[in-house]
């Protein structure tokens, strides 16, 4: 008596499973240039490593006799793998059996996935489309009955922020549970043209007097822009690719350590042009990518949040192998100055960095926060103050590098003045409260009015205030503790990378990330 029968039962509805929404279904899919969820975990796992769970959960239909007739698979699809030989979890929804929607889904299999990464420390890759998993009005018409939301399994969504890496792909149009799945991770990525994302989709949104497309309502573009996603791509094959690009910076959960990876590149390379990369007119911008790719190891820069908060670069890099946090100023925008959004992003970056142990670099160009009175209406200061205490409240290894401006509250936000000051700068470095352009005639306002000669008067004042600003001035009182050769930086930070490697700790910190 053996349980053959039973096996090939097994097989048969395995090979059920796999046919997913069927024929039509799936070219409807291909038409659309989108790839089905099989596929993209294909693309996404090493060879042979996808060791599918609950393949044959769905729904069934059966004769009298008890013989299956008809069999829907789950329309969320998910299991354990590999990713360069590192074990991870992934799960997809299958947009082929109604739209990903939680009528067709059993929201067990979805809540297994996140739990299964978190016991384990595994990271988590979610490949969203459609609803994820959400509600759907014709479910109204197959139950009979509404329900009160509740959004299951969601404190392991947000205990993972705490505990594993989350990479969300939305690689189609997504919305509502979908959508907060997208952005509640680590990092998120959407592909051009391709995928969409909003809270409701244009028929719900034209209901309310907006009649738009779905890129119009929710394209890459708009969420680019507005910071709800990190990355934006043109192909689905390059979303799984920069998948695992992130993945190589990253520990597999908050008890181990981001690993080093193997460089040829010299740690002690100069960067001789890095002597000439400021400008001697405090007026004219800089390109701040082509110093960090300058500086970091070769071709090891990887940029998220690049069309949000404009003024502040963030990404992930390497020196001598050592993964670490990247945050740069960019003059091109208010001059590197901070706004409410560039707050946000950088509150967003030291979360991620204090996360997973990655020790930060800050190359600092920041005259101070944003004024005016639309500032003002952004709460700016509300939002800056968030980031300086995402700073503060920040243990990990932490390098910074003036590059020219330090000035007020948002400038004091470079790194945590009650720590150990590991700080260079260039000699182009420029502080103090305010900056002097401007500041001048206010703070000697009532000498210039009683002048016979203001213009002149401004111009003596200007030549002794440009010498008082020198930077050898402030490293006379140990204010500025190294003033360094620029094309000494990179050695001088492959040096503090190898230093902060032995001091980084692992666990869980007091605070994840805040989506």
């Amino acid at each position: 008596m053996s349980w053959e029968k039973e096996i090939e039962e097994l097989k048969k509805r395995e090979n059920l499973a796999e046919k997913m929404g069927g024929k039509e279904k799936l070219q409807r899919q291909k038409d659309n240039k989108r790839l089905n969820v099989r596929e993209r975990i294909e693309l996404l796992l090493d060879k042979d490593s996808f060791h599918e769970i609950g393949k044959i959960a769905g729904k069934a239909k059966y004769d009298e006799d008890g013989n299956l007739k008809n069999f829907t698979p789950s329309n969320f699809v998910m299991g354990r793998g590999k990713i360069d030989k590192r074990n991870v979890v992934v799960g997809g929804d299958d947009f082929t059996v109604r739209g990903g929607a939680a009528d067709a889904a059993i929201a067990q299999k979805q809540i297994m996935a996140e739990q299964l990464a978190n016991e384990y420390r595994l990271p988590l890759i979610r490949l969203i489309e459609g609803t994820g998993g959400g509600g759907s009005v014709k479910s109204l018409d197959m139950d009979e009955r509404t329900y009160i939301p509740g959004n299951p399994g969601w404190n392991w969504v947000v205990d993972n922020l705490s505990t594993i890496p989350v990479i969300a792909l939305a690689l189609g149009p997504v919305a509502g549970l979908g959508a907060a799945r997208a952005v509640t991770s680590h990092f998120s990525i959407m592909v051009e043209k391709i995928s969409q994302m909003f809270v409701a989709g244009p028929p719900v949104v034209k209901r309310v007097g907006e009649d738009l497309s779905k890129e119009e309502l929710g394209g890459s573009e708009i969420h680019a822009k507005n910071g709800a996603i990190d990355i934006v791509v043109k192909s689905e094959e390059e979303a799984i690719d920069t998948t695992k690009k992130i993945l190589s910076y990253l520990p597999s959960s908050v008890y181990e350590l981001p690993p080093r990876f193997e460089t040829n590149d010299d740690p002690e390379r100069p960067v001789d042009w890095l002597i000439e990369a400021i400008p001697k007119d405090r007026r004219k911008v800089y390109n701040s990518r082509k110093i960090v790719k300058s500086i970091v190891d070769k071709d090891s820069f990887l940029e998220f949040g690049k069309f949000s908060g404009r003024s502040v670069i963030t990404g992930l890099a390497r020196f001598d192998g050592w993964p670490v946090g990247l945050l740069a100023g960019d003059p091109y925008f208010y001059g590197g100055g901070w706004t409410s959004d560039a707050s946000s992003k950088v509150t967003r970056f030291v979360d991620i960095a204090q996360t997973f142990h990655l020790p930060v670099v800050h190359l600092v160009d920041n005259p101070g926060f944003v004024i005016g009175l639309d500032a003002e209406k952004a709460a700016t200061i509300r939002f800056g103050a968030r980031a300086l205490t995402a700073v503060y409240q920040a243990n990990v290894p932490w390098c910074s590098v003036i590059l020219r401006k330090v000035f007020g509250v948002a400038g004091a936000a470079h790194m945590n003045a009650s720590r150990t000051h590991y700080r260079y700068a260039w000699p182009s470095g420029d502080w103090g409260s305010l900056p002097m352009e401007g500041g001048i005639e206010a703070a000697f306002k009532s000498d210039l009015e009683k002048s016979d000669d203001p213009d002149k008067l401004l111009k003596e004042i200007e030549k002794r205030m440009e010498i008082v600003r020198s930077p050898f001035r402030t490293a006379e009182s140990f204010i500025a503790e190294e003033i360094i050769d620029p094309r000494d930086t990179r050695k001088l930070l492959c040096e503090f990378a190898n230093i902060s490697a032995p001091v980084r700790e692992v666990g869980k910190t007091s605070f994840g990330l805040r989506p």
